[in-house]
Formats: C-alpha cells, sequence, structure tokens
C-alpha cells in the first residue's frame, strides 16, 4: 500500500473523487486559505483541493495543495484502506500497525527533488508560493513540513533523529523562524547544541508523502524513529536518502527540501500566528534558521496546510496518531481494562477514555495516568473517562454517560498547576493550567452516588445488524 511519492498519493485522491482540482484563477490571499476553511466547514468528508490557476503564476507550473488528509476518506486512503471506512476501524487498525513498529528503512542514493539544487542565491520567495494563512499572521509560514534534527548527544542513535511538524515563519529569503515547543523532541536538540556552542543542522522536507506527515505529527518515544513507525503504518520499509551537508536522513518522495541550520544563540521575534486552538499565539522570541542548500522537482507542488477553529486538516492529521500512542501507553500500565481512547480533540487537549472498571476509583486512577503519559504531560487539559460499553468515538454516547452518570461533587477532580503547551490559550502564565477528570463511569462499590441497579440493555443482535446495515450502504453507495 506504500505510495510512491506525494504525487502518487494525489493521483489515489483522485482516482478514488477526493481530490477537487480548482482551475479558475485565484489570489494566494485571501482566497486560499477561504477556499479550504469553506471546504473545512462542509463535514468529514471533504475531498483534498488542488489550485492549478493562481494569479501572478504560469498556469499548472505552480500549484498549492490544500487538505490532503483532511476527511476521513483521505485518512483511510493514507492508510490504504477503503476511503469508507467507519473512524473506529481506522484506530483499531492503525492500532495494530503501531504494534509492528519497528520497520527497518530502505536507503537511496538519489531521490526525485534531486532535480533542480541550489547552493547560492536562493530564495524561497522564488520557489515557493507563500501566503498568509490567517489575516493576522506575522508572515508567511511554512507549517506542514518535516523538520529533520538528531540527538547531539547520542548522534549513531537512529531513533533520536526526530521527524516532527514545527510551524516556519519566513524571515527572509533563506531565513527561517521556528517554534521548538519545550514538549516535542527537537527542543532538547537545541538545547545540547547551544550547550555545546554550535549550530543544530536540521533539514526540512515539503510536500512529503502522507504517512511520514502522519508518523511525524505522532507522539512518539524520544528514541522512536518515526522513519520505522512510517514503515509500520504503511506495511513496508519507508525510503529515506541522506542530506550532503549534514548526518540526516530525508524523506524521499519529498517535493523540496531545505537544508540548514539553527544558529547558537540567536533569536528574534516570531509570530503572531492562528493555530490549531483558534486562537492567535501572540508573538515570542524564538530560534532562526538558515538556509544553506534547496533542492526541488522541476515545477514542485507546494503542499499546505490551513489551521484554525477546528475541525481543520490539523485534526485529522493529529486525531487517531495521538489517541493510539495514548492508548497503548494506557495499555501497559492496565492491559486488560483499558478499551479505546478518543484524543481526538485539539490536539488531545481533551481525551476521553473508555475503560472497564475493577474498583471504585478506579476510573480516576486511569485518568491520573493519562495525564502522565509523554504527551499528556503537554497536553490532556480535560480527560473524561466512561464505561467499557461506551464508544468514546461517539459523542452522544459521551454525552449521555456525562449526563445520567457524573456526579458533580464527587466525579470532577481539579488538579491544580500542571503543565501544558504554552499555545494553549487558557493556560496562565503561559505553559501552566489546572486539569480535570471527570469520571463518567458507572460506579462500584464502595462509592455510593447513585442509583444504578437497572441498567438498560440492547436487543439481541445488534452488532450483526451495524454489519448488515454498512454493507447495504456501501452497496447503495457502489
Amino acid at each position: 500500500m506504500a505510495y510512491q511519492d506525494f504525487r502518487d498519493f494525489l493521483n489515489t485522491l483522485q482516482q478514488e473523487g477526493q481530490l477537487l482540482n480548482v482551475d479558475e484563477q485565484v489570489n494566494l490571499e485571501p482566497d486560499i486559505s477561504a477556499a479550504t476553511r469553506a471546504l473545512n466547514n462542509l463535514g468529514d468528508k471533504s475531498p483534498a483541493l488542488l489550485f492549478n490557476n493562481i494569479n501572478g503564476y504560469e498556469k499548472n507550473k505552480t500549484q498549492i495543495a490544500m487538505n490532503v488528509i483532511g476527511s476521513w476518506p483521505n485518512h483511510a486512503l493514507m492508510m490504504g484502506m477503503p476511503k469508507n471506512t467507519p473512524l473506529k476501524e481506522q484506530f483499531f487498525e492503525f492500532a495494530r500497525r503501531y504494534d509492528q513498529f519497528p520497520v527497518p528503512v530502505q536507503r537511496e542514493e538519489t531521490a526525485p527533488f534531486h532535480e533542480v539544487e541550489l547552493t547560492e542565491n536562493i530564495n524561497l520567495f522564488d520557489i515557493l508560493p507563500l501566503f498568509r494563512l490567517n489575516q493576522g499572521d506575522g508572515g508567511f509560514y511554512i507549517d506542514k513540513a518535516c523538520v529533520i534534527s538528531r540527538d547531539q548527544e547520542d548522534p549513531e542513535h537512529f531513533g533520536k533523529q526526530n521527524v516532527g511538524i514545527y510551524r516556519l515563519q519566513v524571515k527572509g529569503k533563506d531565513r527561517l523562524g521556528i517554534q521548538p515547543v519545550p514538549q516535542h523532541d527537537i527542543a532538547v536538540h537545541l538545547r545540547q547544541a547551544e550547550e555545546r556552542g554550535q549550530n543544530l543542522p536540521v533539514v526540512i522536507a515539503l510536500g512529503c508523502e502522507p504517512v511520514i506527515t502522519t508518523a511525524a505529527a505522532t507522539p512518539l518515544k524520544y528514541d522512536q524513529s518515526e522513519y520505522e513507525m512510517a514503515g509500520a503504518i504503511q506495511g513496508e520499509p519507508y525510503r529515506i536518502v541522506k542530506a550532503k551537508d549534514a548526518d540526516l536522513d530525508i524523506p524521499w518522495g519529498a517535493e523540496v527540501v531545505l537544508e540548514g541550520e539553527i544558529l547558537c544563540g540567536e533569536r528574534e521575534f516570531e509570530g503572531p500566528f492562528g493555530e490549531f486552538t483558534g486562537h492567535y499565539s501572540g508573538g515570542r522570541s524564538m530560534p532562526v534558521i538558515q538556509i544553506n542548500r534547496v533542492y526541488h522537482r522541476q515545477n514542485p507542488i507546494f503542499e499546505h496546510l490551513y489551521i484554525g477553529m477546528p475541525w481543520t486538516e490539523t485534526d485529522y492529521m493529529i486525531g487517531v496518531n495521538t489517541s493510539v500512542p495514548l492508548y497503548q501507553q494506557l495499555k501497559e500500565a492496565f492491559p486488560n481494562e483499558v478499551v479505546a481512547v478518543n484524543a481526538m480533540y485539539t490536539h488531545g487537549l481533551v481525551a476521553i477514555i473508555s475503560t472497564k472498571r475493577r474498583y471504585g476509583g478506579f476510573a480516576k486512577a486511569v485518568g491520573m495516568r493519562a495525564m502522565t503519559t509523554p504527551h499528556g504531560l503537554g497536553y490532556c487539559k480535560v480527560v473524561i473517562v466512561v464505561d467499557e460499553d461506551v464508544d468514546p468515538f461517539n459523542l452522544p454516547q459521551v454525552m449521555w454517560a456525562i449526563s445520567t452518570k457524573l456526579h458533580p461533587k464527587h466525579d470532577a477532580v481539579i488538579i491544580p498547576d500542571l503543565s501544558v503547551l504554552p499555545l494553549d490559550p487558557g493556560s496562565n502564565p503561559a505553559g501552566i493550567t489546572h486539569k480535570m477528570i471527570l469520571d463518567a463511569t458507572t460506579p462500584l462499590a464502595p462509592e455510593q452516588r447513585g442509583h444504578y441497579s437497572q441498567p438498560l440493555d440492547s436487543p439481541p443482535g445488534v452488532e450483526q445488524w451495524e454489519k448488515k446495515i454498512i454493507d447495504l450502504l456501501n452497496r447503495q453507495q457502489s
């Protein structure tokens, strides 16, 4: 099921009716962001957009792809599954493939992006059709690129080479600003380099196959390789190629690659930026990247990502792959109890956990464990725990559980002054917040908080009928 490169995936979307070509002439601002925001407002089965006629550029020579995995059908296709695969099935299939980690990489000598190489007179404004995503942004941003860096104390450890997605503000023709969030691996690498008084080599890959973008957005452990996880997700080795200026590996199928280094000790004002929280994050002093070498394909396709009030492509891109690591880490502590985890809401600031109960108070312990996972430390501001028979992906069922099982006095646990990512607009000061566990499970002894002696059981045969109805719907659609 592995896609050869970014264009191969776009072709698959085209064949499956999940790519909309926009051939009428559009302006970079505000048309592209406005069209993508409008698309996101239309539901969770939206296609990707490919803009082929941009004012000021030659038609079909400069193209911009938006919303590439911005729906559940496109997410399913990213995994090589039928586009109508239900979300819950995508979750458990992702979890199954997650367990296949690691899958060793396949190294190549050359890549398609080697078609054009620049080492002098680099000008990002000539290479990329840059535009602001939201009107209040402090400048042009690149927000869906894979940024590769390496541990400076253990450079031979392949797993400690990080592939992450970080917002990049264009500061000049060959300079970028970057926000290395403290909870993410690149912040560790930068600290190590600056303690040595050295620049940190980085590579930035734009327009990559969606499997590596998905892996890069997955909260893996520090020593787990995103490339080896990409191989697990696609079911075969992921292809990489060496950078020329640094001991770093690059996604083979990228459209554009920028090689450079984060400058030691140098900081510049960065922001504001319209973030995934649906709020502008303000301006802060952030590190700077100097670009020294550029490669790109002939007429590269610029992949961008609109970001703003959920839901946007961000939420599909980091939904299942945030939920599954939390699910796996909770199962390490509670292997027979945790049923499923839905951490798709605002990057897991809200997480819903379905669990069996062993004794009174058990659900609250599961909630506290979620907050101490690697992802939960910086996110998981509100954790909702529901019974095993409540589907955490079915919000009406979750709301029912909260409505009927939660006792505000006994079941809302507030823990003060815990860490959260600084982008959370509710944190005060930035990076510190109270967190809350909502226990919406049925009480077990010795708890006394309601009368639940007559639970309502579903009629027999519901699961079989669910499958029959799905089959009938599929036949009708085909």
